[in-house]
């Protein structure tokens, strides 16, 4: 199988040859992956790695204009303040040149399943009032955000179908709800606040057809009946040390949508204990040889990793999951 359809088989729970292997290896390590590969795309072209996780297109606001505001202002901005000021055009053409570009690379000319990084509702808007105000603005702003949600949500929805426009397999939509043990607030709040967004942006890409993810950090178990009512096909990292284990996600909602993860960056990769390491690759690997994950880390590889100790755990999930496939 080619690696695109490889990973739409996994994804749509479909019989395939092996289980589909990725990671968000680069950002923190490019200085040692390109002393030893060469470069970032040569690491990947190493351990065949299924998909590819684009990043490009316009941003949704000006990061100038926002400094400037906050600055003519003297504190910080709020709602009130966020409001009159407008996002950035989204149909810009000339902006997805960079996503043509990576879509080229690995889908047209190395058969990767391509997904694009999307803003999604309240960690974007982190950007704007920074998170410990953003969550007071819950409470204090409810009939501002929502009509700054809105906006946001149209903005996300214009971005997710051009990029669709352009041949992309899934819209990652990174929106930030967990701490380490539990919701960053109220399930009530989220279904009030957030869930409605994020259904401007799931239901047209649903209608599109296409794959829907998201990336949630933290523990998000009180509000996985809405990410299943939203219809996201894939969710990403199911931190299991956030306390959500890879035992309850098979049991209880592997039918629902597959995993995009199962190499903790939080506990497992970076600490150089390779005996940890190489028993918690083969425990998720064998685990799910069958269906149900998209083995990936659970976010960027931090700095601290030896390029020795990722290159130790990519030749295992390589042989690995090529073994069980046998």
């Amino acid at each position: 199988m080619l690696s695109r359809e490889r990973v739409s088989a996994c994804i749509k729970h479909q019989p395939h040859d092996r289980m589909p292997i990725y990671g968000w290896v680069a950002w923190n390590l490019v200085e040692p992956i390109n002393a030893k590969f060469g470069s970032a795309a040569a690491f990947e072209d190493h351990y065949e790695f299924d998909m590819a996780h684009l990043f490009g297109g316009p941003g949704p606001y000006d990061w100038q204009a926002l400094e400037q505001a906050r600055k003519a202002l003297g504190r910080n901005l709020t709602p009130v303040d966020y409001l009159e000021m407008p996002l950035s055009e989204v149909n810009e053409t000339a902006a997805y040149s960079n996503l043509r570009e990576q879509i080229q690379h690995h889908q047209t000319e190395r058969g990767r399943f391509v997904y694009v990084q999307s803003p999604g509702i309240f960690e974007c808007l982190n950007g704007v009032f920074g998170i410990e105000d953003h969550l007071a603005y819950l409470l204090e702003y409810e009939d501002e955000l929502q009509q700054i949600y809105a906006r946001q949500a149209q903005w996300n929805h214009d971005f997710a179908m051009n990029c669709l426009d352009l041949g992309i397999d899934m819209i990652h939509v990174s929106d930030d709800w967990g701490a380490q043990d539990g919701p960053l607030f109220s399930p009530a709040l989220w279904w009030r606040m957030i869930y409605p967004h994020h259904q401007t942006t799931a239901a047209a890409v649903r209608g599109r057809g296409a794959f829907l993810s998201l990336h949630c950090d933290g523990n998000i178990l009180p509000l996985l009946d809405g990410v299943i009512a939203l219809g996201y096909n894939v969710v990403h990292p199911w931190q299991e040390s956030a306390g959500m284990s890879l035992d309850l996600f098979q049991a209880k909602y592997i039918d629902n949508f597959t995993v995009m993860g199962g190499l903790d960056i939080q506990t497992t990769l970076g600490f150089g204990n390779y005996e940890r390491l190489a028993a918690d690759i083969d425990r998720v690997v064998r685990q799910f040889a069958g269906a149900g994950l998209l083995f990936c880390t659970s976010h960027f590889v931090q700095e601290h990793c030896s390029i020795e100790e990722l290159t130790f755990a990519y030749d295992r999930v390589y042989a690995l999951v090529r073994e069980l496939a046998k």
